[in-house]
């Protein structure tokens, strides 16, 4: 009996860098680089400045880690969102200042091994949700995030409004 996965879904990612006249060998090369997504969009990438140090980085770009932690904290708001429409609860605002650590995992090596998600959000409208209905919208967005879902990293929500 043969079983075939079905993919759902595909998400392409173009990476490009590009060593111009730099020298290589020496490792001490631009870790610049792009990430060019489906859309058409390209943002300028780079090792973060705590892995790899100032110049061979760049630190206006946005670093592997950083995507990371900013990921996480997208799937989850866009559950959120769509939780509290679908609830009646009409959102006006939604921040979240998440915050990702490095560490070594169980194997011992260095890894994100916590991604903390600080959302708050402001709400309008006939109906306020209470912090009991925040938390299980929440509870709710993060089982519902297919990202968190992908990952070993603790992933947690510090609710600050």
């Amino acid at each position: 009996m043969r079983t075939e996965l079905t993919c759902m879904s595909e998400y392409v990612a173009t990476i490009r860098w590009q060593r111009g006249d730099q020298n290589f060998t020496d490792d001490r090369y631009s870790r610049g680089h792009e990430w060019e997504f489906d859309g058409g969009i390209t943002v300028p990438a780079s090792a973060s400045p705590d892995i790899v140090p100032l110049p061979l980085s760049v630190a206006e770009n946005v670093d592997p880690e950083e995507a990371f932690v900013a990921s996480l904290s997208s799937c989850h708001m866009l559950f959120f969102l769509a939780i509290a429409a679908r609830s009646g609860f009409v959102i006006d605002e939604y921040t979240d200042a998440a915050i990702g650590r490095l560490g070594k995992n169980a194997e011992g090596k260095r890894a994100i091994t916590t991604v903390i998600l600080r959302p708050s959000a402001t709400y309008s409208g006939e109906r306020i949700p209470d912090r009991g209905e925040i938390e299980k919208m929440h509870q709710r967005a993060h089982e519902m995030c297919f990202i968190a879902n992908s990952v070993k990293s603790e992933v947690t929500a510090e609710i600050v409004s």
